[in-house]
């Protein structure tokens, strides 16, 4: 009788654990984030490549209509649309500039930040603030110093560009990488305070005892010691920078001049929602996760392997 009893018992456990794995309680409270995810990601993702392979529209609610396939026409539509090749190439010079910015000044900061120097907490905060300060009230500061007539020009006086900053075809989204690098850099900082916590200080003593200064100690010591760090900044960087939409959409008023501050996304918004072309604003996206994608892995295999 116990016997039986013992298997009935290993069968209900096998089978839950086949349900639920070897960690019930683990598998439960990752369960509701896992809902979250395939709700809010991989659904919308999956509609968004329906969407790019088929003539889609918008339409009343519970109208039914035709939506017939159209294959690879959006993508050789969006493709051959020399908006959306300038804003990838937009993207691309935004990403040059921010992710190798924000890397050099956020670990540089967090390093002065580390160390036993007066006012830390003062100067530890006052960098976070940017970054949780609403984009709005910051945009309106930076048009101030950044307008024809504002702070910046003012100081520069005749080497100040014209036309200026943000209505400068050339400037234009160099400015907004500028911006987007000081905004974000309190986050990254506090990543890397973070890292640097784990660095062990027995390295730095045994590194001045071999007669290294700050600068070998620095790039020695501290740069591998933060590599996996360094990485997760890099692709954090690269993914929110090809997600760029407000800071164009509010600094340029929608990506002027003429396009030269355009982004992917903010492009993707134009044609999908305000043009009320959904199906080409789907193959931009799916074209723009595709090319974070490979280049994340591009940028994995090279920041993020040891020497």
């Amino acid at each position: 009788m116990s016997r039986l009893a013992s298997t009935g018992s290993g069968r209900r456990t096998g089978f839950a654990g086949r349900i639920l794995g070897e960690h019930p309680a683990g598998t439960a409270f990752v369960t509701p984030y896992v809902v979250f995810l395939v709700l809010v990601f991989a659904y919308p993702l999956g509609f968004a490549v329906y969407m790019s392979f088929h003539d889609y529209f918008f339409t009343a609610p519970g109208a039914i209509v035709e939506r017939p396939f159209v294959g690879l026409d959006n993508y050789v539509t969006v493709l051959s649309d020399p908006a959306v090749r300038r804003a990838f190439g937009n993207v691309l010079v935004f990403l040059v500039i921010n992710v190798p910015l924000t890397v050099v000044l956020s670990l540089g900061l967090a390093t002065a930040l580390n160390a036993a120097i007066r006012w830390r907490t003062f100067f530890r905060v006052s960098y976070y603030v940017p970054y949780v300060t609403a984009s709005v009230a910051v945009v309106g500061v930076w048009l101030f110093l950044f307008n024809a007539n504002g702070l910046v020009n003012s100081v520069l006086g005749p080497l100040a560009p014209d036309p200026s900053w943000l209505v400068n075809s050339t400037l234009a989204m160099p400015t907004v990488a500028i911006y987007v690098t000081w905004k974000q850099l309190g986050f990254f900082i506090l990543l890397y305070l973070a890292a640097l916590q784990n660095v062990s200080k027995d390295l730095y003593e045994a590194a001045s005892m071999d007669g290294a200064g700050r600068w070998k100690s620095f790039l020695n010591v501290t740069v591998p010691g933060v590599r996996p760090a360094t990485t997760l900044v890099v692709l954090l960087a690269t993914v929110t920078g090809a997600n760029l939409f407000t800071e164009p959409y509010l600094l340029t008023g929608g990506g002027g001049p003429d396009g030269a501050s355009a982004s992917p996304v903010l492009v993707m918004y134009q044609k999908g929602i305000e043009q009320g072309n959904p199906d080409i604003g789907s193959a931009i996206g799916v074209l723009l996760v595709i090319g974070v994608l490979i280049l994340a892995l591009v940028e994995r295999r090279f920041v993020g392997r040891e020497d």
